[in-house]
C-alpha cells in the first residue's frame, strides 16, 4: 500500500511538472481557455494591440472602402469640385449670383462648388463665386439660397452609383433628385430618378 501511494505521488508530480499539453491525454476534457490566456499574456504589448486592431478591421459584412468614406465624413473634409453631368453635350452645374441654377458646358467661375459634409452621407453644395447654396424646394425646383437663409432644403444625400457617378437626393424631400436636361436646364426633382442619366454627376477637380 505504501509502495502504491508513493508511485501515485510520483506520477502526479511528473504530470504537474510536464509541459502544458504533454500530460493531457487525447480524451481529456480540460478546457483550452487557460492555455489561450497564457499564450496571449506572453505576447508583448505591441503584438497584442496589432491583433486587436486586425480583429476590429475585419468586421463581417463591412467593406474597407465604406470605412474610408465614413471617416472622410467624420473628419469634415470639404472638397472643391465641379459637378459634371454627361447629358446632351455635357454640362456642369453653375450657381449664379441672382440665385439661378443652370448647366454650363464650359467650366467657369460659377461652376466651382464646395462640397461639405454636414452629417453621414449628407452634403451641402456651395457656389464659391456666388456664395449661394444649391437648394431644392418642396416642388422639386432648384434655387440658390444665401448663407443667412441656410436650412434643410440645402442638404442633399450624396449617393455613389454603380457607374461611379453620384446622385444627389434632397434630404428634406426624399425621392427628389438634382437633374439637368439635355439643354442644360434644371429638371424638377420629382420628375427624375437615379435610373436616369440626367441625375448622374461626376465630381471633377
Amino acid at each position: 500500500w505504501l509502495h502504491s501511494t508513493h508511485a501515485d505521488q510520483c506520477r502526479l508530480s511528473a504530470e504537474a511538472s510536464a509541459p502544458v499539453g504533454l500530460g493531457m491525454s487525447a480524451t481529456s476534457t480540460r478546457s483550452p481557455l487557460p492555455l489561450l490566456l497564457f499564450i496571449f499574456a506572453s505576447l508583448d504589448t505591441q503584438r497584442r494591440e496589432s491583433l486587436f486592431s486586425q480583429s476590429l478591421a475585419r468586421i463581417p459584412g463591412e467593406k474597407r472602402e465604406d470605412i474610408s468614406r465614413d471617416s472622410d465624413y467624420l473628419l469634415g473634409i470639404k472638397r472643391l469640385r465641379r459637378l459634371y453631368c454627361n447629358v446632351g453635350i455635357g454640362f456642369h452645374i453653375q450657381v449664379l449670383p441672382d440665385g439661378g441654377i443652370t448647366g454650363v458646358h464650359n467650366e467657369n467661375r460659377f461652376s466651382l462648388l464646395q462640397i461639405s459634409p454636414v452629417e453621414r452621407g449628407v452634403v451641402t453644395l456651395l457656389g464659391i463665386r456666388s456664395g449661394l447654396f444649391v437648394a431644392m424646394n418642396r416642388r422639386g425646383k432648384l434655387y440658390g439660397s444665401v448663407s443667412l437663409h441656410y436650412n434643410h432644403e440645402c442638404k442633399f444625400r450624396e449617393k455613389l452609383l454603380a457607374n461611379n457617378y453620384n446622385a444627389y437626393e434632397s434630404a428634406a424631400y426624399p425621392r427628389m433628385y438634382i437633374g439637368l436636361s439635355k439643354n442644360g436646364k434644371t429638371k424638377r426633382g420629382n420628375r427624375v430618378s437615379p435610373a436616369m442619366t440626367v441625375t448622374h454627376f461626376l465630381p471633377r477637380i
